[in-house]
């Protein structure tokens, strides 16, 4: 809310069960910049959101997020606190955050606290790994009420809108542009990306200094396999993806370049057979593994030279098309080796 339609938002604990809770809330308010009301677990659940609204109203703060301790929907106790919570504040927004991977149990909660509450809506978490989207229609359909936000990664900006059609068509396997967009506009250092253009129109080379940013800006955008779940026809390649280009993946090859010097970044030719050995012993790698990635930076290279001739984006995806070898996965004959671990 604060960095997309810049609300000025207050958070405040109400879960006086965990003395953790409190701390991680404002651990996170910290990370997402909004301020963070004060309690402790010897304070009143309704106290403490009524404090918290009116110290709010101090600050013209534009939304407060009051967070309740987790439950059981066979605790009765818990289940009239959170009823004298409600009714105390009368909140504009009642939503039902749900673990998507606790299957059946999530649909069984969810009743139980739609009966006790008003609920508006729902947020469903964890939902990277509910693929077929299970939790998400069974809580709507007992509840009635729409699942407003979805989260799909463990942090914070994994938390995202939710668009039915949208995830529908993930099911699917036809890909989400528009999300891939959206994310694009908001993840990717535009400025970077403005720097690499003009340095590659100039004539100069792509090298590894430029490699190190792409693989910076990708992981920003969830990966390989999260770029691959949103685009159509890849859904089902996006897990074999995640096999060969995962997260430690990326990072050993960020550390490959980091072990070069300068000039071996800028000028990769100059790394001979000496250089290999040392850049590997730095990194914690194989002489192999430096191979690889040098094969790959050659390939990138000769991808981004075609962006700058007269054929464009039909330029790149040709180098594309070979990259993957024909249509396959990276690996496939005359293609992009496998990275490997």
């Amino acid at each position: 809310m604060a960095e997309r339609q810049k609300k000025t938002v207050l958070v405040a604990s109400a879960d006086v069960y965990r003395p953790a809770a409190i701390k991680q809330l404002e651990t996170l308010a910290a990370e997402v910049g909004a301020s963070f009301f004060p309690s402790s677990t010897d304070q009143d659940p309704v106290d403490i959101a009524k404090a918290a609204i009116e110290e709010a109203k101090k600050q013209f703060k534009d939304v407060v997020i009051i967070d309740t301790a987790g439950r059981l929907a066979i605790d009765d106790e818990m289940m009239a606190e959170i009823q004298r919570v409600h009714a105390a504040i009368n909140p504009i927004e009642t939503l039902f955050v749900v673990d998507a991977m606790t299957g059946q149990d999530a649909a069984n909660t969810a009743k139980a606290f739609n009966e006790a509450l008003p609920l508006t809506g729902a947020v469903l978490t964890k939902a990277d790994g509910d693929a077929r989207g299970g939790a998400a229609l069974s809580v709507r359909s007992i509840t009635g009420k729409p699942i407003k936000f979805i989260g799909v990664g463990e942090k914070t900006d994994a938390l995202e809108p939710f668009h039915p059609e949208r995830i529908a068509s993930r099911i699917l396997g036809m890909g989400d542009v528009l999300t891939l967009v959206e994310e694009a506009e908001r993840k990717l250092d535009k400025k970077k990306a403005d720097k690499l253009a003009k340095k590659l129109s100039r004539g100069k080379g792509f090298d590894l200094n430029d490699l190190l940013d792409q693989f910076h800006q990708m992981e920003n955008m969830g990966g390989m396999a999260g770029l691959m779940d949103k685009l159509p026809g890849m859904a089902g390649m996006a897990e074999a993806a995640q096999s060969q280009v995962n997260d430690g993946a990326l990072k050993q090859m960020e550390a490959i370049i980091q072990s070069m010097t300068p000039k071996e970044r800028s000028f990769p030719d100059v790394i001979n057979g000496s250089r290999k050995k040392r850049i590997a012993t730095g990194s914690g790698t194989k002489i192999q593994d430096v191979n690889r990635l040098l094969k790959q930076h050659k390939q990138m290279q000769k991808m981004m030279k075609k962006l700058t001739k007269k054929g464009g984006m039909k330029g790149m995806m040709r180098g594309m098309k070979g990259m993957m070898g024909g249509g396959g996965m990276p690996g496939g004959p005359g293609g992009m080796p496998p990275f490997k671990m």
